[in-house]
């Protein structure tokens, strides 16, 4: 090791020590680690969505405890505090005897030390062993190609197996203008047109946005981009999660750049033809996400959106009933049994549980982990506790009371993880008035047909292929530059057009950023895990 690594190390470490703060009292080192009448104590990393109540008010939490015989710890942090703060963590090698929601396989790939290798404890942990078994596609998840799990996923059921990516259009509109669901991206711009110049809100002003689009982002594509039209050329996104977000993508078992394809270009000069004929707003591109959501509510009485990619008909409000989802259209030249639709799934994610390698209570905190992936603490995780806002009805049924969660969430006071639970909701169970699951299987129904036109493995990435650290550092090192340029141009020829002029320096441009070393290595991982 060089002189300058050990410094750089030994900067790391104290930048680490220095900036973890409470993260850091509360790791898995501690010097008490029993109770004055010996109870196990744990200290559990949470990182929770500010709508979350504190977890010590939670009935679940408190009867948690006294089930393991244990004392728990809460550490609470939001989003951008675990942000700051991750790093440093696992640089100055202190992280919570528990963490829930905050390290993810690549974290674990990067600083395997840490963590606990949970595939050697599963006879301590049969309600996960039980999940794996029954879902295992959630163990692939996590599991290296030497079988090491540092990380458990969680499932939310599998009425939230669709990927949560809907294109929905106002039908009232439609019906008003006697139109039908446009089918081709001819028919999607008549559509549009019709929606700009024909008043199909009937207030006698020009205020209808016919189609609303999200910014980019610099990052890479992600939630509702305008990028989902891509699934109309037949290129399957995976908008979810993985590396579609960075231009990746799968056909016949061969890795591409989508990029740097035909169909991009195709999706670009389109999105620049509705813009400029002003079916989509000319902000589009500097809109902050308040003002674009707020687009789909408008007054809650006049609806203001023609066209949207979203979650479901709620992202409408009280204008819901009037909109409904589509089938994506089809791009020039592509036949229907050609079009696909996003392939990611929401009922599963890979980061939920982690525990300490060096926790002094490795026995308690497995126990925990165990008592978390229970039937009955996954649906107070996801839900609430019971006699708050869910009632247990007995043979795998809940009720939940919906618009006393809706009421809990806006005070703030949500009691439960909701989405972010460290657990596994079985197929048998029933959760009566889960608006969100009944919401997102009305929507899904639009997509069934389409993500049965490729195959989830040879025309897609799955979700549970992932490179190594050392490859994992080389493609998003890549990644930096080649998504700065990438977005940039791509953004700009939306809003200007000029693409075929500047396309072929543009996809020289990224192969010189190392773009083709991406596919090849990402190529590498895919055949690792699929062969």
């Amino acid at each position: 090791m060089t002189r300058r690594s050990v410094m750089t190390k030994a900067l790391a470490a104290i930048s680490a020590i220095a900036m973890l703060g409470t993260v850091a009292a509360c790791g898995g080192s501690s010097e008490t680690t029993t109770t004055e009448d010996g109870k196990p104590i744990l200290k559990i990393l949470v990182v929770k969505n500010t709508n979350t109540d504190k977890i010590a008010n939670m009935q679940w939490a408190k009867d948690l405890e006294t089930e393991a015989g244990v004392k728990i710890e809460w550490q609470e942090v939001t989003d951008d505090q675990w942000g700051q703060q991750k790093n440093p963590s696992m640089s100055g090698g202190e992280i919570a005897d528990i963490s829930l929601r905050a390290f993810s396989p690549d974290d674990a790939a990067q600083f395997p030390d840490l963590f606990e290798d949970l595939s050697d404890d599963m006879d301590k942990l049969p309600n996960v062993k039980k999940f794996f078994d029954e879902k295992p596609a959630a163990k692939k998840l996590v599991a290296d190609p030497e079988g090491h799990i540092y990380n458990l996923p969680s499932s939310r059921g599998k009425a939230y197996s669709g990927s949560g990516q809907n294109m929905m259009i106002n039908k009232a509109w439609l019906d008003k203008l006697g139109l039908k669901v446009p089918t081709t991206w001819d028919e999607l711009e008549t559509v549009l047109k019709a929606f700009k110049e024909k008043d199909p809100n009937g207030n006698g002003q020009a205020d209808e946005i016919p189609m609303n689009i999200r910014a980019l982002d610099t990052g890479g594509f992600g939630w509702y981009s305008p990028m989902l039209l891509l699934n109309s050329t037949g290129i399957v996104t995976g908008y979810n999660k993985g590396p579609s977000a960075q231009g990746i993508y799968v056909k016949d078992g061969e890795v591409k750049s989508y990029l740097v394809s035909d169909e991009y270009k195709e999706v670009i000069k389109y999105y620049n033809k509705l813009i400029s004929e002003g079916l989509i707003p000319a902000d589009w591109s500097t809109k902050q996400a308040d003002a674009y959501y707020a687009d789909q509510t408008n007054d809650g009485k006049t609806a203001k959106t023609g066209v949207i990619f979203g979650w479901s008909l709620a992202d409408f409000g009280d204008l819901s009933d009037q909109y409904e989802a589509m089938p994506v259209p089809a791009a020039p030249g592509v036949s229907a049994d050609k079009v696909v639709w996003d392939g990611s799934s929401n009922e599963f994610e890979n980061f939920k549980l982690s525990i300490a390698a060096k926790t002094a209570n490795k026995d308690a905190a497995l126990k925990v982990a165990n008592l978390l992936y229970s039937e009955k603490y996954s649906v107070q995780q996801f839900v609430s506790s019971f006699g708050v806002a869910l009632t247990d009805d007995g043979n795998h049924t809940y009720t939940m009371d919906g618009d006393k969660i809706k009421q809990l969430k806006a005070d703030n006071k949500l009691p439960s993880f909701a989405d972010r639970l460290a657990g596994w909701i079985p197929d048998e169970v029933t959760i009566k008035g889960d608006y969100n699951a009944d919401d997102i299987q009305e929507v899904n129904k639009a997509n069934e047909e389409q993500r049965t036109h490729f195959d989830p493995v040879k025309d897609y990435m799955p979700d549970y292929v992932r490179p190594d650290a050392t490859d994992a550092t080389t493609i998003s090192n890549n990644n930096t530059q080649i998504m700065n340029t990438a977005i940039q141009k791509t953004a700009q020829w939306m809003a200007e057009g000029g693409i075929d002029g500047e396309w072929d320096a543009y996809v020289k441009q990224l192969e010189s950023l190392g773009l083709n070393d991406n596919v090849k290595l990402w190529q590498k991982w895919y055949d690792t895990y699929t062969k």
